[in-house]
């Protein structure tokens, strides 16, 4: 039984993301995920400001006036959400933790896919795989996704990148759009990420927050590592130690944002100080235009 808080935010979310879908992303999502080529529809009887190149010559001959060749767009594509449900994201500083928006950015990828009749599918890890959901179509299925990403009680609390997507390979014969949303605080993924590129059209949606780049000037402070349980003790008032932080983490940044480069892997880096919708609306315009 889902309780009624769930259900509440589940609507939330739901009204949330669709009213963003609508005026954000019209035509978007469309424009940038093209379908695997063009089907044939019907002939039809020409008409005025028909294209003179898709004339059917042997139906116009058999009947003695114009006909068309109609195509469409065969699309049926397939998205996967990778989700990172470990326990690093239960980290924000600003207004919400790493994890709610992960799954407002799952939702709104998601209501995008089905309002161009594609497939969804779901699969949540940590350092093992905690939910599969296959891909299908519809707006009762998407709700579902995000019933259980909100839902979420993961056993595990580390994180291992390689195991997802390992999984995907496996359950994936064709070709997906699959979206890997994690903070990415993981190691030796390059592999397997690399792989599975080959197969996937794979984009990283890396989460990050403030806190986690740049520490306040705030005296001694307790730093708790979610995943291993780790304490440290800092002292934010020394200078010296807030830009060590910042340089080892600025890094980290560079470093895995080449890697994604390297492969041909899109990333779009969600800071949760900041709203979602501008990285995510360049990285569409971006991505259109390369293609």
């Amino acid at each position: 039984m889902i309780s009624k808080d769930i259900l509440k935010k589940i609507q939330q979310v739901e009204i949330h993301t669709r009213r963003l879908v609508n005026e954000a992303f019209v035509g978007e999502y469309h424009s940038v995920f093209k379908g695997r080529g063009m089907e044939f529809e019907e002939v039809r009887e020409y008409q005025p400001g028909d294209e003179i190149r898709t004339i059917d010559w042997n139906v116009t001959a058999r009947m003695g006036r114009p006909f068309i060749k109609r195509y469409v767009e065969e699309r049926e594509l397939t998205v996967m959400l990778l989700v990172d449900v470990s326990a690093s994201g239960n980290f924000g500083s600003i207004k919400q933790l790493k994890n709610e928006v992960a799954i407002e950015i799952c939702s709104l990828l998601a209501f995008s896919a089905i309002k161009n009749n594609d497939k969804v599918g779901l699969i949540m890890f940590t350092d093992k795989i905690e939910k599969f959901i296959p891909p299908k179509k519809g707006p009762k299925h998407v709700l579902r996704v995000i019933r259980e990403l909100l839902c979420a009680e993961p056993t595990g609390k580390g994180t291992n990148i390689s195991v997802a997507l390992e999984y995907l390979n496996k359950i994936s014969s064709r070709r997906t759009i699959s979206f890997v949303v994690s903070d990415f605080i993981a190691n030796d993924y390059a592999h397997a990420l690399r792989i599975a590129n080959k197969r996937h059209d794979m984009i990283a949606i890396t989460m990050v927050d403030p806190r986690e780049q740049e520490l306040p000037n705030v005296g001694f402070v307790e730093l708790r590592d979610a995943e291993s349980g780790e304490i440290s003790l800092i002292d934010t008032a020394n200078a010296q130690v807030r830009r060590e932080f910042s340089v080892v983490n600025l890094r980290q940044v560079h470093e895995r944002s080449k890697l994604f480069r390297s492969m041909g892997v899109d990333e779009i880096i969600i800071n949760t100080g900041k709203h979602y919708i501008e990285p995510i609306v360049r990285f569409f315009r971006v991505r259109e235009k390369r293609y």
